[in-house]
């Protein structure tokens, strides 16, 4: 079977404390509630949790919706997206099946970045690391003051800004993510070509302005 990975790289850095973070949590488990009912998500989507605060860690690995469970997410210390970028490009070349001459590999994996703030490391780096690897759509989005011209680095013209991390802007983001990882599963299974750029995902709600 030809995986669709999907990695959630989310900032638990302190400033995303109390209610933002709460919020991304219901996000997480209303995604996964949304991809439980696509049928073409459940043939394909494999969903991994990344935080990063003062370091980067895997919460969840790459794991069939039916399995995944919500982790626990709490936020505090710094913005450590370097090392997120490097780990995720660490796990992407680990645990995904490469494309031979005999089988075909994994699709390429969708890659979505939220951050309410600017990098406290050496994310230059970690960009280096993480564009080593091949990618699908890579979505950066910015939450309150988050950096949006660190993630078009990392995301290209795959970047998007929440103004506030309310429940009602959250709730459409996570959605909005929800709704694009369908379409891709979509696409693969049925006509067997990956997504490849913003313009190919679902148009965002007004609440989700794309960053130009």
């Amino acid at each position: 079977m030809r995986r669709l990975p999907v990695f959630l790289l989310l900032d638990t850095s302190g400033s995303m404390f109390g209610e933002p973070i709460e919020q991304v949590k219901n996000g997480v488990q209303m995604l996964v509630s949304a991809l439980r009912q696509d049928p073409y998500a459940l043939e394909t989507a494999f969903l991994s949790v990344i935080t990063f605060d003062s370091n980067a860690t895997e919460k969840v690995p790459l794991t069939e919706l039916t399995a995944f469970q919500v982790p626990a997410l709490t936020a505090q210390g710094a913005t450590s997206l370097g090392d997120a970028l490097t780990l995720v490009a660490d796990v992407a070349s680990k645990q995904l099946a490469k494309t031979t001459s005999t089988t075909k590999g994994d699709w390429k994996p969708m890659v979505f970045i939220m951050t309410d703030g600017a990098p406290t490391d050496d994310w230059k780096k970690g960009l280096g690391r993480f564009q080593q690897e091949k990618w699908g759509v890579v979505v950066g989005c910015a939450v309150n003051k988050g950096d949006a011209t660190v993630l078009q680095q990392i995301a290209g013209e795959a970047v998007v800004r929440l103004d506030t991390s309310d429940h009602s802007a959250m709730a459409k983001f996570f959605k909005w993510v929800s709704a694009s990882v369908s379409s891709n599963s979509k696409a693969v299974e049925t006509a067997g070509k990956e997504v490849e750029g913003l313009d190919q995902l679902p148009p965002p709600p007004p609440e989700i302005k794309v960053v130009v």
